[in-house]
């Protein structure tokens, strides 16, 4: 029997005992109640917060519980379900984030930005360096999740993608902007359809650069033709040169490459980002940017042009008369030279001005479309499309064009189309493999100058080039392209050694693929521009290249369809003439006449251009043989008989006053040359006025021009006085109107000189004589008119008496 005591003791002990279970079992209760609370709250400020975060925790939990649910099923014996679906996660997968990162995707579009998914709309972003990104959609705010190397995402429990902007916040600023993967294709079908049969005749206005408002935003869409990459980026000034968070899209079959960029305007640096076939990278150019960076920069740069133009009456009357039934005397330039330091802006205040008044129809301009070595004068080509920067912007060089045709003069540029540099920063392998060249390395490597030429037969190619060649004429008003070194590009065996090439299709040496683009360009260029002209400069007998490209001629080849092409026999075969001693000229007096028997083969310009004028061939009147006065003279009468001569005019830039020394592009013409203060100015003033008053009679006097192809306009008086060293000949207009034309090339005076004439007209009256006192010369000559006598001569029923001056050219019209 227990002692009362202890019963006490233990009944106590046993009461304390059950409090304090209470109490543990109290706490416990409360510990939950709290945990549930916080966890709650914590849900709750997730959901104001952040609702994408609110839809992830919700499907968590969701599946947590059936888990849980599941869990207790197996342990009470009863069957289990399938295992839970994982939650969906919003992080690009690896293969894509692995592909994004190393710029290989075709289709970046279908990753990033926002896109419907069972649950809601999945939002993912590539920034690299920014610290977070936040979806802004009117007042709903969510900071998307940091999955790192600059990728953001998120899930929003939202039913369709809304109109949103993209918070970016970076170590020291933060942006908000336009997700430039919540935009359509800037290119439509129709671009794309028209890019990939090589048919966009306005190819440049689809491919580069273009500041637009694209779905209601403003920004510049990109775009380039790179079939053979594995992905295109744009990196510039504008994403720190790291294309990482703008890679392009794949258009399709068409190898277009394409990506609307909100906010980026003009004035942005931008280049291509290429990713090649072995997965290395290359920075490019853009082939069909509209301006650059001045050289040796070499950078595209988004353009848009605001200029407005001032010559409609020009380009209106331009189309009246064919070029080869005008007058055409052009006036051959070399920009960056001819003023060395003169911006495109200066330069309009002063060439338009010195041409017109020294009466030249035409300037011809030497390549002005950027190349980043200006000791090629512009012939090694990368910027097709964009106007040398050197000299000023796009605007700037349209704003000189129409200043010049306000001063009612034309503007003939050249045009490289034959090869291009090989600079790795521009076409040469553009994407990884050739592209714009050839992909034969025999066919692709020019043997002269070190360049590649371009695959004529790749239609994507000679669309670029066609395009290139309206782009000039529509979008900067040219008047004329002359298209240089067209010989190189018509022959497969041109400068190549035998076993050095490869025969056409027919066995033969014509680059049939050239044939075709040349064809297809001069149609093109003067279906879409009335008034224009195109010019070759062909060195070889190749017939019809200003024949009708739908005239095939005797070779079975329709014409290449030029308007004009220059006569380089007649250059050289007159300037090798003019170059030997007067007494031993008789022995060649051949090389004066020779021209005739073809001058109507082609529709000609006659050049005197910088080729002739450097590179150790001295300048036109260190040509001429003799003393001082004998190499003025000389020149003075061999432009007499240049202007007289069937066929256009064309004089490079210092000729018209005699400048002694070659030309260089470092220092341009000597215009010290015509300063009052030098002592020997007169004379060359005196040849600047000879050539202003050629151009003045010229212009004046259709029948140096107007029949200019025709065979009847030309009838020789005398070819063969070899021992007079004696040229006469008649030019005739559309009405029969003559103008006499006498060129003596000995340094004697000649008197009673007989000469016969037509018997229809009364008395003939000197216009021109190249020996006039003004000019520098002797003075001989007759100022009287002249009357025909009665007397046959050279086969003609009159014949008149002149005094032929010492090496001059006398022109003479009916009085």
């Amino acid at each position: 029997m227990t002692p009362p005591k202890k019963k006490a003791t233990d009944r106590k002990a046993a009461a304390e005992e059950a409090a304090a279970k209470k109490k543990a079992a109290v706490k416990k209760t409360a510990a939950k109640k709290t945990a549930a609370a916080k966890q709650a709250a914590a849900e709750k400020a997730v959901v104001k917060k952040t609702p994408a975060e609110k839809a992830v925790v919700e499907k968590a939990a969701a599946g947590k519980a059936k888990a849980t649910a599941t869990t207790g099923k197996a342990a009470a014996g009863e069957p289990s379900a399938a295992p839970p679906d994982l939650p969906f996660s919003p992080a690009p997968d690896a293969a894509d984030r692995e592909r994004l990162l190393h710029g290989t995707h075709h289709d970046p579009h279908s990753v990033l930005g926002a896109h419907p998914v069972p649950g809601g709309v999945v939002f993912r972003a590539l920034r690299p360096y920014a610290r977070s990104v936040t979806v802004v959609a009117g007042e709903l705010r969510a900071a998307l999740h940091d999955d790192g190397d600059g990728f953001f995402s998120g899930l929003l429990p939202l039913t369709e993608v809304p109109a949103y902007r993209l918070l970016v916040a970076y170590e020291d600023t933060t942006l908000e902007t336009e997700d430039a993967y919540g935009f359509l294709p800037t290119l439509g079908e129709l671009d794309l359809h028209l890019i990939g049969e090589g048919r966009h005749e306005q190819l440049w206005t689809v491919l580069g650069a273009h500041p637009t408002t694209h779905q209601g935003v403003s920004g510049t869409r990109f775009s380039v033709w790179a079939p053979n990459a594995r992905g295109v980026r744009v990196a510039g000034s504008f994403n720190f040169w790291d294309g990482t968070g703008c890679p392009m899209r794949s258009l399709g079959s068409s190898g277009v490459w394409e990506l609307f960029v909100p906010g980026v305007g003009e004035g942005e640096l931008y280049k291509f980002d290429i990713a090649r076939a072995d997965g290395s990278h290359t920075l490019r150019a853009d082939p069909l940017a509209r301006r650059t960076e001045v050289p040796p920069a070499t950078s595209s740069i988004v353009h848009a042009s605001r200029y407005e133009w001032g010559d409609e009456e020009w380009l209106a009357r331009r189309a009246g008369t064919p070029a080869h039934e005008a007058p055409f005397s052009v006036y051959e330039v070399h920009l960056p030279s001819w003023r060395p330091g003169l911006t495109y802006r200066q330069l309009a205040e002063q060439l338009p001005a010195y041409v017109r008044d020294l009466g030249f129809t035409h300037v011809e301009l030497m390549p002005v479309a950027e190349h980043p070595f200006g000791g090629s004068w512009g012939y090694q080509v990368t910027g097709f499309y964009a106007p040398t920067a050197r000299l000023g912007t796009p605007d700037d060089f349209k704003f000189l064009v129409d200043a010049l045709h306000r001063a009612g003069i034309g503007v003939l540029m050249d045009w490289v189309p034959a090869h291009f540099p090989r600079d790795e920063w521009a076409l040469a392998e553009f994407d990884g493999r050739p592209l714009y060249e050839h992909a034969d390395p025999l066919r692709a490597a020019h043997p002269d100058w070190g360049t590649l030429e371009f695959d004529f037969g790749r239609r994507e190619v000679r669309n670029f080039l066609v395009a290139n060649a309206t782009y000039w004429c529509e979008e900067f008003h040219i008047d004329g392209l002359r298209v240089d070194a067209v010989a190189s590009m018509l022959y497969l065996d041109y400068s190549r050694e035998p076993g050095q090439w490869t025969p056409n299709e027919h066995g033969g040496r014509e680059n049939l693929d050239a044939v075709a683009f040349l064809q297809e360009m001069n149609a093109t260029v003067y279906r879409r521009n009335p008034g224009v002209v195109t010019v070759a400069e062909e060195s070889t007998a190749w017939d019809g290249v200003t024949r009708a490209t739908h005239h095939r001629g005797p070779s079975g080849f329709g014409g290449l369809g030029f308007g004009l092409k220059w006569n380089m026999g007649w250059m050289h075969d007159s300037l090798e003439y003019m170059s030997h001693e007067p007494v031993h000229r008789k022995y060649h007096h051949h090389e004066m006449t020779f021209s005739m028997v073809y001058a109507y083969s082609e529709n000609y310009v006659l050049p005197i251009s910088h080729d002739e004028v450097v590179h150790g061939k001295r300048s036109l009147v260190s040509k001429m043989p003799g003393d001082w006065w004998q190499q003025r003279a000389n020149l003075r009468a061999y432009l007499g008989f240049m202007w007289a001569h069937p066929g256009k005019q064309l004089l490079f830039m210092g000729q018209e006053f005699a400048q002694g020394a070659e030309w260089s592009e470092a220092h341009g013409p000597d215009w010290w040359l015509l300063d009052p203060a030098y002592g020997a100015e007169a004379d060359h003033r005196g040849v600047r006025d000879l050539v202003r008053d050629l151009n003045t009679h010229y212009r004046s006097s259709p029948a140096l021009w107007q029949r200019d192809t025709d065979p009847a306009g030309f009838q020789w008086v005398v070819g063969d006085a070899t021992d007079d060293n004696v040229f006469a000949f008649l030019r005739y207009d559309a009405e029969g109107t003559p103008l006499l034309a006498v060129s003596h090339l000995s340094p004697v005076v000649r008197h009673d000189y007989r000469l016969g004439v037509p018997d229809d007209v009364p008395a003939w009256h000197e216009v021109l004589n190249t020996d006039a006192e003004r000019y520098g010369g002797s003075g001989v000559g007759a100022p009287d008119p002249v009357k025909p006598e009665p007397q046959g001569w050279h086969g003609r029923p009159a014949s008149i008496r002149l005094t032929l001056p010492p090496l001059a050219t006398v022109w003479l019209r009916p009085a």
